[in-house]
């Protein structure tokens, strides 16, 4: 009986699990994906706790430790979710990733320890796979939340590609080596693989750069997908590997689609830089040889409130200044003056996927008035107003006019399309890739300095005046 209800169980939780990923597709239905999906993980876990049986027909025990573990870090990401500010997202979701990383290689530890003690060595291949790829994803994620959150610097030297090639050829061929040798004289060399799967996940984010940090979040996520799948395999859980092989799966085309909008190989992204603190950052006082103006908080207010479309593209800098609330107030204010007001999202604006996205949820702009960046290139050319709150690199046309520039090629969104483009920053400091934009120095651009939400509340207070 206990073994048919755990079997519906992880039935029912595989399904939650597939169910909420679909969910999850869609802005409007995307919290109830995450709901469901939580559903059925607390499914699994209570059903693993008290109906799971091992080989030798013994249930889990140990649950004071057990439980002790399950409400710390109940508790913990509680807390963490409540208290995290949208800026830290991204590192968030990078420290959480990390977690799960290093999970599946504890898995891996205990597992070979076992089979050493029990000389079952048939799951050594699954095992150094999880430790490798587990250790990979926790190195990498942590130093991905220290670059997001400022705390660790971008590091690279000469021939560190090199290095990293032949490190990870070391960790390959050790690893397959101790699959068809391995003894208990040799069985430390297992630890030695270990430390070097961690020395490369760091040795394998130093050097890329900020601007593809959206990318390597989705990469390292995918890692700890296969990692879980890999513990799934081990102990022979259907509901683990099937959760971990929808992680790896969709964290792989989500990194293939993120690539795909920078017009980027993978290959590229990882030995790239692009972004990097290198010499290749621009002076913030410009090349172009162009010069900007300013606009007057009333003069942007007149153009916004007589405007028949308005389009709003969201960047990090909105994030930083915590302004999603007053922007949502700006596109209430300009519709009641029969104003229309759309978003313009580009695929990696912010510091993570759909950063913007969950950004304007949280605001709850309605999902409809969301454009991705097809659809919003073609609204462009009919806008009267755009207005770019924080946004840099993906506004920047020299992804189409500069051969010569880093991200040449790259699909941005085509904002001096519109008749007027005001741009809200707060200085003309280069954007996270660390070029120079040369929309600034357009004749249909118009600077609007300042804390944007500062900026915003003014200027919704002036066009209510008007």
């Amino acid at each position: 009986m206990a073994d048919s209800l755990l079997t519906i169980s992880y039935i029912l939780g595989s399904i939650s699990f597939i169910i909420g990923l679909k969910m999850l597709s869609n802005p409007a239905t995307a919290r109830r994906g995450n709901l469901v999906a939580a559903a059925g993980m607390a499914i699994a876990i209570l059903a693993t706790l008290f109906l799971y049986k091992d080989n030798t027909g013994e249930r889990l025990h140990n649950y004071g430790w057990i439980f002790s573990g399950l409400i710390i870090g109940s508790i913990i990401g509680t807390l963490a979710a409540k208290k995290v500010k949208m800026t830290a997202m991204p590192e968030m979701v990078s420290m959480f990733n990390g977690m799960g990383g290093a999970c599946a290689a504890l898995i891996s530890i205990v597992e070979f320890q076992h089979a050493m003690e029990n000389g079952h060595i048939e799951n050594l291949p699954i095992i150094f796979a999880g430790l490798i790829i587990g250790s990979v994803s926790f190195a990498g994620s942590m130093i991905a939340w220290g670059k997001l959150n400022g705390s660790i610097k971008d590091f690279s030297f000469k021939g560190q590609h090199i290095f990293n090639l032949v490190l990870f050829a070391f960790i390959l061929l050790l690893a397959i080596y101790l699959v068809f040798q391995i003894t208990p004289g040799n069985a430390f060399l297992f630890y030695l693989v270990f430390a070097g799967a961690i020395l490369y996940g760091v040795m394998f984010v130093f050097p890329i750069g900020g601007a593809d940090m959206p990318v390597v979040i989705s990469l390292l996520n995918s890692f700890t997908g296969v990692a879980a799948a890999c513990g799934g395999f081990l102990y022979d859980n259907k509901v683990m590997l099937t959760g971990g092989i929808l992680v790896g799966a969709a964290g792989t085309l989500l990194t293939i689609l993120m690539c795909k909008a920078m017009n980027r190989s993978l290959l590229n992204v990882l030995i790239g830089s692009f972004g990097g603190s290198t010499n290749a950052a621009v002076s913030a006082k410009g090349t172009t040889g162009g010069t900007y103006k300013e606009i007057s908080l009333y003069d942007a207010a007149i153009a916004m409130s007589y405007a028949r479309k308005v389009i709003i593209v969201p960047g990090y800098g909105l994030a930083v200044a915590q302004a999603q609330h007053v922007c949502h107030e700006l596109e209430k204010t300009l519709e009641e003056k029969d104003v229309t007001v759309l978003y313009a999202i580009h695929p990696v604006a912010g510091r993570m996927p759909g950063h913007m996205n969950v950004l304007l949820a949280e605001a709850d702009v309605d999902y409809d008035k969301l454009l991705e960046m097809e659809q919003a290139n073609e609204e462009f050319k009919t806008a009267d107003v755009v207005l770019v709150l924080g946004a840099n690199d993906v506004v920047n046309p020299a992804a189409k006019n500069d051969p010569a520039s880093p991200i040449y090629g790259m699909p941005v969104l085509e904002v001096e399309e519109a008749k007027m483009v005001i741009v809200n920053k707060r200085s003309m400091k280069p954007g996270y890739a660390g070029i120079e934009n040369e929309l600034f120095f357009q004749p249909k651009t118009s600077m609007l300095f300042g804390d944007a939400k500062a900026v915003l509340q003014k200027l919704v207070t002036e066009i209510k005046n008007i």
